[in-house]
């Protein structure tokens, strides 16, 4: 009988040592428990292009490795039509954009991207602010980057030359701005610099200097103008009352999965969306009242 007794309690504590052996490992190799410490996703990852959209998928990237270690995502700028040649080439995992696909490539290579729409931008014309100049009417800024006005003293500014500062073609900020704030209107030549950063030192440097930023660059350094008394600013946007605004697009060639997958899905959670996107000067899609398909058409939602 005590012998029977023993043997129960033998058999108990070997099951007893399993069930303990299961809770800790889950029945996981180590790979899996591994990955599961460091956040759950793993492997490298390139996000190229838009320069606009550089500063909030460098900061999520950051935020969101922090939180998974075996992940490594690597963040370039380039402008939007080098993020885009990148993906559709393979070179690239995201290709970041302010335009649409369609813009920039041909039917059938915008056919193979998948978009995912993070948030929108708002770009504003902004100048040294020596010049003396807060407001100007869309005509007035048109003039001013074909080359018709060239001194700020005839907007009753500053006696000084008006010095430009464009984008180069692959620039999604140019395509926009020259979309929406000259109306298609084909720029006199300037300084060209693709690096939003460079581009508002220039301006800050430079006497008599007039360039375009996305309002995320915007510090106290450079002055925005009014476009026909029109602020660039979030409201004015989200109503459709200024018209200088983009989409910023995160591509992929085909559905996003792994990795791609993960930080996409990272970059449209409450995390990013209400709190990050804010914080650095964007705007959530969400709160647009008004939309813009790839051909320019603007309709109330």
């Amino acid at each position: 009988m005590k012998r029977g007794i023993k043997v129960l309690g033998l058999i108990v504590s070997i099951f007893l040592l399993l069930a303990v052996a299961s809770g800790c490992g889950g029945g996981k190799t180590e790979s899996e428990q591994g990955q599961e410490q460091s956040g759950g996703s793993e492997g490298s990852i390139t996000a190229v292009g838009s320069s606009a959209l550089q500063p909030l998928v460098e900061e999520a990237a950051q935020q969101f490795m922090s939180s998974n270690t075996a992940a490594q995502i690597v963040v370039q700028g380039g402008g939007s039509g080098t993020g885009l040649s990148q993906v559709i080439s393979g070179a690239s995992d995201i290709g970041n954009s302010d335009v649409f696909a369609e813009e920039k490539l041909t039917a059938a290579e915008a056919s193979q991207l998948v978009d995912h729409k993070v948030c929108v931008v708002g770009i504003a014309a902004v100048v040294n602010p020596d010049v003396k100049v807060d407001n100007v009417t869309q005509q007035q800024l048109i003039d001013i980057f074909t080359g018709k006005i060239t001194n700020w003293k005839e907007l009753a500014g500053a006696d000084v030359k008006i010095q430009l500062v464009n984008r180069p073609s692959s620039s999604g900020t140019r395509a926009t701005f020259k979309a929406f704030g000259l109306k298609g209107s084909e720029e006199a030549k300037g300084i060209e610099q693709d690096s939003s950063g460079t581009v508002r030192k220039i301006i800050t440097e430079t006497p008599g200097a007039i360039g375009y930023l996305a309002l995320s660059y915007l510090d106290g350094s450079v002055t925005p103008l009014k476009l026909d008394g029109v602020d660039p600013t979030k409201e004015n946007i989200t109503g459709g009352q200024y018209p200088v605004w983009a989409y910023e697009h995160m591509y992929t060639k085909g559905d996003a999965t792994g990795l791609t997958k993960d930080f996409l899905d990272y970059m449209l959670s409450d995390d990013v969306q209400k709190s990050l996107v804010v914080d650095l000067g964007y705007i959530p899609s969400t709160e647009m009242q008004v939309e813009r398909d790839a051909q320019g058409n603007i309709t109330k939602k």
